[in-house]
């Protein structure tokens, strides 16, 4: 069963993070790791008890940026991270004066979050060595 909810458990969604951006793709800790943390709503997912991926948000002006969002090869493919995405975005609706999402998609991923509702806006950029377009929704 998976359950998805906002958590205060920072270190395991650091752990998910970890190990799919530094271990499996190959982002350095060092852009990985910033100081954000510890003013972002973090949603976390997990699939019958077991934590499986997760999603940070930032809040600024109307824009609520989801970054972050993360899903361990086990559970790709079971619609757990549609169900993170939804989350998250269900979360930022309830933010007062929150009228826009925004993230950063990695450009493999774009149809992922095209299916969500985001549009692709701008040109293709270098993060962490990772080619990736900014994509947004109107909440």
């Amino acid at each position: 069963m998976i359950h998805i909810a906002p958590t205060r458990d920072i270190a395991i969604c650091r752990q998910l993070r970890r190990t799919v951006f530094i271990e499996e793709q190959g982002v350095a800790e060092a852009e990985e790791l910033d100081d954000k943390d510890d003013h972002a709503i973090h949603i976390l997912a997990t699939l019958d008890g077991v934590p499986m991926g997760s999603a940070r948000l930032l809040l600024s002006g109307d824009t609520g940026k989801i970054g972050r969002v993360c899903v361990l090869p086990a559970a790709r493919g079971t619609g757990l991270g549609a169900a993170l995405m939804r989350a998250a975005i269900g979360e930022l609706r309830r933010q007062p004066g929150i009228t826009r999402a925004k993230l950063g998609s990695q450009t493999h991923a774009l149809g992922f979050y095209e299916r969500l509702g985001f549009i692709a806006e701008g040109p293709v950029y270098d993060d962490a060595g990772i080619p990736h377009r900014d994509m947004v929704m109107a909440l």
